[in-house]
């Protein structure tokens, strides 16, 4: 008998996700000095999930896309829940980057939690649980 396939599911995820247009904060970290800017970014959500967030900003430099991917870069976020008197903070790596606008360096960035607190962790999530209430 003939073992039963399995397909792959793009759209299946371990988390929920909930779309959210919220503030990020947001620094590229590495430790190869030419791969990192003290430089901190203002960007947005897309949406959100316990696993990570849709980030929406600037990329200062394209040539950081390789180093990105391959986790030489990380990016340290600051997110903004409403009503919370302290960000949600996270270390991220880079799980896709979309649309790299050339001319104002602006793109898509799919970004998974690589390091984020228990607590941090229970204030996200009670906030995907509540952006899903009606």
């Amino acid at each position: 008998m003939p073992s039963p396939s399995r397909s792959f599911d793009p759209e299946r995820r371990e988390f929920v996700r909930v779309r959210a247009d919220l503030p990020v904060k947001y620094k590229f970290l590495s430790q190869d000095g030419g791969l990192a800017s003290d430089e901190i970014f203002d960007g947005t959500t897309s949406n959100i999930s316990g696993a990570g967030i849709l980030l929406v900003g600037q990329m200062p430099n394209s040539d950081w896309i390789t180093g990105l991917l391959m986790e030489r870069i990380v990016v340290g976020i600051n997110l903004f829940l409403p009503g919370a008197e302290e960000p949600v903070k996270a270390l991220t790596r880079t799980a896709w980057i979309e649309a790299l606008d050339e001319r104002s360096q602006r793109c898509s960035m799919g970004l998974r939690f690589k390091e984020i607190t228990k607590e941090h962790l229970d204030r996200l999530f009670k906030f995907v649980i509540r952006a899903q209430m009606p």
